[in-house]
């Protein structure tokens, strides 16, 4: 009688503890899983609870656009670039390189993920992370992006026909020995790092080690950085607009 009730997951089952009445070993049931992926697999995303200034007028839909505040508000938390791009944000591995250095106990290795993340529509953003493992480098990595994100500012070549799609002036940046120097240029010329900021078409100039990625990819992010810092328009003074200084919130 008591072994009828053991097979059918009565009083005697739970003396058997992780067994079933089939005698297969019930991970789940055993002793110390009662702690993640016991409790129903993946734990929910929780709700963005904001920390600073410009994330609360974020978050209470008081500031509509990334342009409203990046030239006055530093971006502390990657939330609020998923609050205005998160749709349409994607991400790509650049380069993932081991770095190595000498220390007390020998040689430490660890690993460096260089991350670009963009929208095609003129945002974009670089980010570098090192970390003694590729996948925390790699979420590092896409967070700092994030933060660095900042609006492409784009002209036309000739007349003003469809989307705007090259650079609006020849601009120069580097990093380290690497010169970089974007120069306008007609339909038909594409280079990948410039596309994912929404210049379709450019030419490109470069001095210097070149070879090396990392150093590479910041000395192009320069310039195209540069081309929202000297837009004209930001000159302008406009007494109605709303920035992050002029919006009266208490925290």
């Amino acid at each position: 009688m008591a072994d009828d009730v053991s097979g059918r997951g009565g009083v005697g089952a739970e003396a058997q503890g992780p067994w079933d009445g089939e005698l297969r070993w019930l991970p789940w049931r055993g002793r110390g899983c009662s702690r993640g992926w016991a409790h129903g697999g993946k734990a929910k995303d929780k709700e963005w609870m904001p920390v600073t200034k410009l994330s609360c007028l974020v978050k209470d839909i008081k500031i509509k656009s990334l342009e409203n505040y990046l030239f006055s508000l530093p971006i502390k938390e990657s939330e609020i670039i998923d609050f205005f791009l998160g749709v349409f944000l994607k991400d790509e591995v650049l380069k993932i390189m081991p770095v190595q250095k000498q220390t007390n106990t020998g040689q430490c290795t660890r690993f460096k993920a260089f991350i670009a993340i963009r929208d095609y529509n003129g945002h974009i953003g670089l980010g570098v992370k090192c970390s003694k493992e590729v996948a925390t480098a790699i979420r590092g990595a896409i967070i700092l992006a994030k933060l660095s994100i900042l609006p492409v500012h784009r002209g036309y070549w000739g007349n003003k026909i469809h989307k705007p799609h090259i650079v609006p002036c020849k601009v120069t940046g580097h990093c380290s020995s690497v010169l970089v120097r974007l120069i306008p240029a007609p339909k038909g010329t594409g280079i990948k790092l410039l596309m994912m900021a929404g210049i379709d078409d450019c030419y490109t100039s470069a001095r210097g080690c070149t070879a090396t990625l990392g150093g590479f990819a910041k000395a192009t992010f320069d310039p195209i950085s540069k081309t929202y810092n000297t837009h004209q328009s930001l000159c302008e003074e406009d007494p109605g607009s709303s920035c992050g200084y002029n919006i009266g919130v208490f925290i």
